[in-house]
This record gives C-alpha cells, sequence and structure tokens, in this order.
C-alpha cells in the first residue's frame, strides 16, 4: 500500500465495533488482511456477536472482542496493555465510539455524556496508544468524528460542540505527530444509515443521502493507504464548510436553519439550510450518530 501502510501481521482495535460503521470496520479490516481485528465495545454481546462472524468468515485471522468503556481512562490503558501484551502491538486504533443524547441545550447529564464519550473517548485513547506507536515508529489512529463537528447541528448543543472538539483534537494529534511516524484520520460523515438513525433515513426525502457502514468503512480504509487526514465519505460537506467560513454571518443569520412546509420530508432527517436570499443546501443534523 501506499506509505507503507500493510496489514500482513498487523492488529487493529476498533471501538464502537459491535455495530453502525464500527462493525463495518471490522469486517472490512478483517477482509483486508489483517492479522487480528479486535471488536471493543461497551455491549460486549454486540462485540462477540461480530467477533464470530469475523472467525467464522475469515479463521486465520482471528477477531477478538473486549468490553470497553471508552469514557473511563483507567479501562482504556488497561485494554491496550492487554491487547499488546496478549495479541501484539497495536497498528492500527479506530476510535469510532460515539454518542448522540439530549436535545437542544440540553441536560448538564447529557453534556457529560457527549464530552465523555465524543471527546474524552479519543483522548483516552490517544493518551494511551499513540506514544507506543510513536515509540515504534508507525501507526494509525482514526478519530471518528461527524459533519456537525465542521459545521453544526443545530438540534443538539452536547453533540455539535462534542464533535468540533474531536475535530479540534485530531487537527492537534495530526500536527503534534507528523515527524513521528504516526497518522491521524478524521472522519466527518453526513448521514449514516444505522440502528439508530434508520427511522430518520426511512422518512427523510430523497434529496437526504444516507450511506451505508460499510460505504464509510471503505472511505475511512482508502484514506488510510493515502495517511489522509479528512475523510468526508458525502463529498458535499467540503463545499458546505467552504461556504460557512466565506460567509459566516450568512450561515448563521435567522433563515439559515428554518424549514419549510415544502421541505418538511426532510425534516426528521434533517433540515434545509437556507440563505436569506435563496435556498443553498443541506445539513444533516440527526444523522451524525453511529
Amino acid at each position: 500500500m501506499a506509505d507503507g501502510f500493510e496489514a500482513l501481521g498487523q492488529v487493529a482495535v476498533v471501538t464502537g465495533g459491535g455495530s453502525g460503521i464500527g462493525q463495518a470496520l471490522c469486517r472490512l479490516l478483517a477482509q483486508f488482511g489483517f492479522h487480528s481485528v479486535v471488536v471493543a465495545d461497551l455491549d460486549i454481546d454486540a462485540a462477540r456477536r461480530v467477533a464470530a462472524d469475523i472467525n467464522e468468515t475469515y479463521p486465520r485471522r482471528p477477531a477478538v472482542a473486549l468490553e470497553l468503556d471508552v469514557a473511563d481512562s483507567r479501562s482504556v490503558e488497561a485494554t491496550v496493555e492487554k491487547i499488546e501484551t496478549g495479541i501484539g502491538p497495536v497498528d492500527l486504533w479506530c476510535s469510532n465510539a460515539g454518542i448522540h443524547t439530549g436535545a437542544g441545550l440540553g441536560e448538564i447529564s447529557d453534556w457529560r455524556r457527549c464530552l465523555d464519550v465524543n471527546l474524552m473517548g479519543h483522548v483516552n485513547a490517544a493518551r494511551a496508544v499513540i506514544p507506543r506507536m510513536a515509540r515504534r515508529g508507525n501507526g494509525h489512529f482514526v478519530v471518528t468524528a461527524s459533519a456537525a463537528g465542521l459545521l453544526t447541528d443545530f438540534r443538539c448543543a452536547p453533540y455539535a460542540a462534542s464533535k468540533h472538539a474531536a475535530v479540534a483534537l485530531a487537527e492537534w494529534l495530526s500536527i503534534t505527530h507528523a515527524g513521528d511516524g504516526v497518522s491521524i484520520s478524521c472522519v466527518c460523515p453526513e448521514g449514516v444509515r444505522t440502528g439508530m438513525t434508520r427511522p430518520d433515513s426511512l422518512e427523510a426525502g430523497v434529496s437526504t443521502n444516507f450511506l451505508e457502514p460499510k460505504d464509510v468503512a471503505s472511505e475511512i480504509l482508502e484514506a488510510l493507504k493515502t495517511r489522509r487526514f479528512l475523510v468526508l465519505p458525502h463529498p458535499r460537506v467540503a463545499e458546505y464548510e467552504q461556504r460557512r467560513a466565506a460567509d459566516r454571518e450568512n450561515w448563521l443569520g435567522p433563515d439559515a436553519c428554518r424549514p419549510t412546509q415544502a421541505d418538511a420530508g426532510d425534516a426528521i432527517g434533517g433540515c434545509v439550510l437556507r440563505s436569506r436570499r435563496r435556498r443553498c443546501h443541506k445539513l444533516l443534523p440527526n444523522s451524525h450518530i453511529r
């Protein structure tokens, strides 16, 4: 692979691996040839089902299920030590676990949960595994953020803020570790059809582009091959981010996030964003959940 990305003999860890994008990543990495895939999830039963499926399909590439609370720094540190001692050095860590909770400004408990998982989950993993990768001079660390981290989620402040923080963390990690052989990738999808978003995706309008988890997993793998930082499974997010930066006042204007009656079919899956004069583009506020 380009820039030295090889799967042969390597160990991959995927948090939130029991469902959604994480599940698709685990299966794709096993298919790609990773020596061992660790399916880490707070829901150990879900993790075991994914690992069993991989082991049945790829018996020579063992998958292991581990229970992991990414918000617990000691649990993350202990898990990394257990993997590196019992399985092998971690070559790829996909920090994928995430939650969406709260409405509007939310409750204090919503903020704590979102920040604990959507931000500190990445921080805990980075602190535990990246120094080991840096000492070895090679490794890949993937942060699953959201298009909400580049744009916003107008219906959930805790989620939007936590995802912006995740993007900022990924950028800091990329800058800081640019010279020590560790590549950082940041994944910012819009709508992904998972168990949590399926009702939204079924009721959203035809212009709402929900991807399957396997499509996002494929985009991540392609980014790893070239050590690309920003992974945008929905390319239009790049255009939206440029518009936001070029005219922030208009982006924040009173008509920026106001769906019309004609857009009612998209109201569950997303909200049409408008400029003051014309229909501009769409952001999917609830569809960033995995």
